[in-house]
């Protein structure tokens, strides 16, 4: 097994050579095709995100195939291509497993932070926590709808649980909501896509997928918005945004990580505005998302890197050198 391992937040990954893993029982392994480059990888290598485990191998939008099953698994064969998201495992026990809200379990477990993932040719995933990939997807094609594709479509369905949304707004367009900005297009909804000032890349992909606005994050938009998400994990968007939503819109945060949000006038979120935040995600989420991408035609515009150039493919989503998502290929 070859992955790239962190050994210290704020340190470049490692190549590391280890024996292959084998699945125990409830487990399956898969031998990675392609893995995508999110920004919750940032920071898990930042140490944004407490360190779990150490060393660690980040990732978790990974697609492979299955080449050993422990045992105790059934509905999973040897060959299967199957997809494993962030969540990597839910205790089952706690109120909210038991709730329908698995997503905020009280013991869990993530691909990538508190399990290895998937920068490597090799994972351990729960087999209950994997799932079969649309056969109209290439291998890196499927890779970023596994975290990309999935929180903003969780977001999405918190941004619209409230009030019927017409018109909304997708602050830091990268791998998420140039994802998420195709779908609801295909719903039909007027997509808004704001960036940081001056990023034409983003801008530019924003409007070639059919966004009626791109502009920077700053700019009051042409026409107030019925709700607006959150991406770019940066808290001093949230009185913009809540700026630009009308009365009784909603705010969504979608970052597991964000920095401070500031304080506002209160008159920012009277008459009836919503701030509220996406945790995670369930199975169910996977098995709903998946399918209604694939039918609405969500395609992801990618970069690939090879493995060992993890460090690089982090450098550039840093620094905002691509539009869309990087995948790593082994």
């Amino acid at each position: 097994m070859f992955a790239m391992a962190l050994s210290h937040p704020g340190q470049p990954l490692q190549p590391v050579q280890r024996p292959d893993p084998a699945p125990g029982p409830g487990e399956v392994r898969l031998r990675i095709r392609a893995c995508g480059v999110c920004r919750t990888d940032l920071h898990v290598v930042d140490g944004e995100l407490e360190p779990r485990r150490s060393p660690i191998i980040p990732g978790h939008e990974v697609v492979g195939i299955v080449d050993a099953i422990g045992a105790g698994v059934s509905g999973v064969n040897i060959g299967d291509r199957l997809g494993a998201p962030w969540l990597g495992h839910t205790c089952g026990t706690c109120p909210y497993c038991l709730g329908a809200q698995e997503n905020l379990c009280d013991a869990p477990d993530f691909n990538g932070w508190t399990r290895d993932g998937g920068y490597a040719d090799t994972l351990i995933a729960d087999a209950r926590y994997v799932f079969p990939i649309p056969e109209t997807y290439a291998d890196a094609e499927a890779a970023p709808l596994l975290c990309a594709g999935l929180i903003g479509f969780r977001a999405w369905r918190m941004a619209c649980e409230a009030r019927p949304v017409k018109r909304l707004g997708l602050y830091g367009f990268g791998a998420a909501a140039h994802l998420l900005a195709q779908l609801a297009i295909a719903r039909g909804q007027s997509v808004y896509a704001f960036t940081r000032r001056g990023d034409a890349l983003a801008q530019n992909l924003a409007l070639s997928l059919g966004c009626a606005w791109a502009g920077a994050s700053e700019d009051a938009p042409p026409e107030p918005l019925d709700a607006a998400i959150l991406f770019a994990p940066v808290g001093d968007l949230v009185p913009l945004a809540l700026k630009a939503v009308r009365k009784g819109g909603t705010v969504v945060c979608g970052g597991i990580h964000m920095s401070d949000i500031p304080s506002f006038p209160y008159a920012l979120l009277w008459e009836e505005r919503r701030v509220v935040s996406v945790a995670n995600l369930t199975r169910q989420d996977a098995l709903d998302y998946l399918p209604m991408a694939a039918a609405a035609g969500v395609r992801a515009h990618i970069r690939t890197y090879p493995l060992v150039e993890a460090n690089q493919a982090l450098a550039d989503l840093r620094a905002g050198a691509f539009a869309g998502a990087a995948v790593l290929i082994p």
